[in-house]
């Protein structure tokens, strides 16, 4: 670990020298604060013990540019105030236990149907992440029963909670009920966003994904095509989002047989991917799949070996 004496002085992170306290002096321990924030620097396996790695810390201070900019996303991202901010961030960081425990004693003190309007929503989200949809469902249904008393059947705000009741019905196999409450929020979004809006370029992509389960491939090239062309629009020619859209449009063609159609947009998704994405992503490793899925269907097999043994060298290194 080191320590650099002049981002100590400056730093408002306190710390304590406890080696003359502590029960191992020859240690020489260091008192932290918990919110005190390390880089990595590098991470090595110990010569004499293979079950051993060391890792190099450096401490940060508040002038980090990094740490700075992503503090300040983190913000951007975390909405609410006061303990309702704290739920948000247990959640975005997967604290889901502590967030339960946390919003349980919201909902003791909320004071208004919005507020517990709220809290259900938040507790919809945290069992659908620790896979309880049934019980997520009945959070969610929740606070629609209270946003409903007080707002128009169109209000904007109740897209996200009628998508979100979608995307559990989704994973729950449920598709003609995920595709009651996806098409609720996308007519809600589609009356109160501009055509282009991103959010509703998500919606088609969800939709898009339960036909495509069905296996109802035209109408789910139909919605996959839909939130492809609103990505072009507003998303730089290499963001990610775009490579999982052509990836999606090519899973559909080669499902309908348009082998060609599929090379062509899984090819797109891969050269997005190769410039976006580290060379070793996981991402990366299912676009060669897939394309050398497309060429063994086609009955060429020296490339659709060399696409597999691309994917296969990737795993091999990151799994």
């Amino acid at each position: 670990m080191t320590i650099d004496p002049s981002k100590i002085s400056t730093s408002i992170t306190p710390f304590a020298m406890i080696d003359e306290h502590s029960a191992l002096p020859q240690e020489q321990e260091i008192l932290f604060t918990m919110h005190s924030v390390f880089r990595i620097v590098e991470i090595t396996q110990t010569p004499s013990n293979s079950r051993l790695w060391e890792v190099q810390l450096t401490i940060t201070d508040e002038s980090d540019p990094q740490l700075v900019g992503l503090t300040n996303r983190i913000k951007e991202e975390i909405s609410g105030r006061g303990w309702y901010r704290m739920g948000h961030l247990m959640l975005k960081v997967g604290h889901f236990d502590q967030a339960v425990e946390l919003y349980n004693e919201l909902l003791k003190g909320a004071s208004d149907d919005s507020d517990r309007a709220h809290i259900y929503h938040q507790l919809g989200v945290m069992n659908y992440h620790q896979g309880k949809y049934q019980e997520a469902i009945e959070f969610y249904e929740k606070a629609l029963e209270i946003d409903r008393k007080t707002l128009p059947e169109d209000d904007a705000s109740l897209a996200p909670t009628y998508g979100a009741i979608g995307t559990v019905y989704k994973n729950m196999g449920e598709y003609s009920k995920a595709l009651e409450f996806y098409e609720k929020s996308l007519k809600i979004k589609e009356i109160s966003l501009p055509p282009t809006h991103p959010d509703l370029a998500t919606s088609y992509n969800k939709i898009g994904g339960v036909y495509h389960s069905m296996s109802e491939y035209s109408k789910a090239f139909e919605y996959y095509e839909k939130s492809l062309k609103i990505g072009e629009i507003y998303l730089p020619s290499n963001h990610p989002d775009l490579a999982v859209s052509n990836n999606n449009i090519g899973g559909v063609h080669y499902n309908m047989g348009e082998y060609s159609k599929a090379l062509e947009s899984y090819e797109k998704s891969n050269k997005i991917w190769k410039t976006s994405l580290p060379p070793t992503h996981p991402y990366l490793a299912q676009s060669y799949n897939n394309i050398g899925g497309v060429y063994k269907t086609m009955g060429e097999y020296s490339k659709a070996l060399e696409f597999y043994e691309k994917s296969l060298k990737i795993k091999e290194i990151s799994l």
